[in-house]
């Protein structure tokens, strides 16, 4: 078995998302969507137990003898190599890990695909605007840009709320607050209070768990704030019924009226293997116009997606739509194309099949 620092420089040095610690397999990494093995031997227990406890050293905390009894989240940082988002866990009796690599400084916006479209969230002042998609599609990188963008054109004090934190945002043209959570602060509703009273310009919330912690944002939001937050959901209508359905039946048609008021812009995002060996991003946008406000205040969501079609002049974009162009650059294959549709017989038909 190698040491801990070989194994992070070489998922750096091979552009891998992920590390895997686990035992019963070899060390792994996940790399343009595949899991690979990148050591000859498989992990015994002993082995990725020694490996978790190495990382907690590197990133000076202290081990917590009872890991097996909850999961464990928190970042560290290696000089001149990368910054690493670690997530601690056991599974059948023993320590495992998966490891984020997180590269220094914010990536390259252009290089990513992320279209001028989503940069335009930077131009917000108030209301919510959220970046949703499943785990691994690139939201925190996403949010990243928009925060960097912020950060370089505006006067403003930028408060994030994250577990843990991913990427360093240095005082620009703005003031960047950064918290932990486990670190700074206990949990992201305490946080989020409490930045309140913080002389907030924009809030970022990594992410949006639970029902106390969706209400208080959608209150920060109505105050005048402006909150950028995460859902792990695909599509604008999943994430608007997701966060009615958090809520009791007897709050939903309140929070149907706020949430049409508070909302601004939802950006859902995938990321989809390429003919190349890559991964290109897909996404559909949607800005709630009268249309779309009258349509989540009235609980007829169903009927969002047919306004995002025919409101491209506004800056709004479809999924499929998104995944269809991907296809006609060449850049996907039809296989992926229909499986990461959010209508894959209405996208089968446009591929004439």
């Amino acid at each position: 078995m190698d040491s801990l620092s070989t194994y992070l420089k070489y998922a750096v040095d091979n552009n891998a998302a992920d590390l895997f610690f686990i035992a019963g397999r070899a060390v792994s990494v996940k790399s343009d969507g595949e899991i690979r093995p990148i050591s000859d031997d498989k992990l015994m227990p002993a082995d990725s137990d020694a490996l978790v406890r190495e990382l907690y050293t590197l990133a000076n905390r202290e081990f917590p003898e009872k890991v097996h009894a909850w999961d464990d989240d928190f970042s560290l940082s290696v000089s001149g190599l990368a910054r690493f988002r670690v997530n601690v866990f056991q599974q059948r009796g023993s320590l495992a890990a998966v490891i984020r690599v997180v590269k220094f400084g914010i990536p390259d916006r252009n290089a990513l695909g992320i279209t001028d479209e989503i940069m335009k969230i930077s131009n917000q002042t108030r209301g919510m605007v959220l970046v949703t998609g499943p785990a691994g599609s690139g939201k925190s990188t996403t949010l990243a840009c928009v925060v960097d963008q912020i950060n370089k054109t505006r006067n403003a004090h930028i408060i994030t709320i994250e577990d843990p934190i991913e990427f360093i945002h240095r005082n620009q043209k703005s003031v960047v607050s950064q918290r932990e959570l486990n670190t700074d602060t206990e949990s992201y509703v305490t946080a989020l209070r409490a930045s309140l009273r913080q002389a907030p310009d924009v809030i970022l919330l990594g992410e949006m768990r639970d029902l106390d912690t969706i209400q208080t944002a959608m209150t920060a939001a109505e105050t005048g704030h402006l909150v950028i937050s995460t859902l792990h959901t695909v599509g604008a209508v999943n994430t608007i019924d997701r966060i009615i359905d958090v809520f009791p039946p007897s709050q939903q048609q309140q929070i149907r009226i706020q949430l049409s008021q508070v909302l601004k812009t939802v950006v859902s995002q995938q990321l989809l293997p390429t003919t190349g060996g890559g991964l290109a991003p897909a996404f559909e946008i949607m800005h709630l116009n009268n249309a779309i406000r009258s349509m989540v205040r009235d609980s007829r969501i169903h009927q969002i997606d047919s306004v995002i079609q025919t409101s491209s002049s506004e800056g709004m974009v479809g999924m499929d739509d998104s995944i269809l162009k991907l296809y006609k650059a060449g850049i996907i294959t039809s296989e992926t194309a229909v499986r990461a549709a959010m209508n894959p017989d209405v996208l089968l038909k446009k591929l004439g099949r």
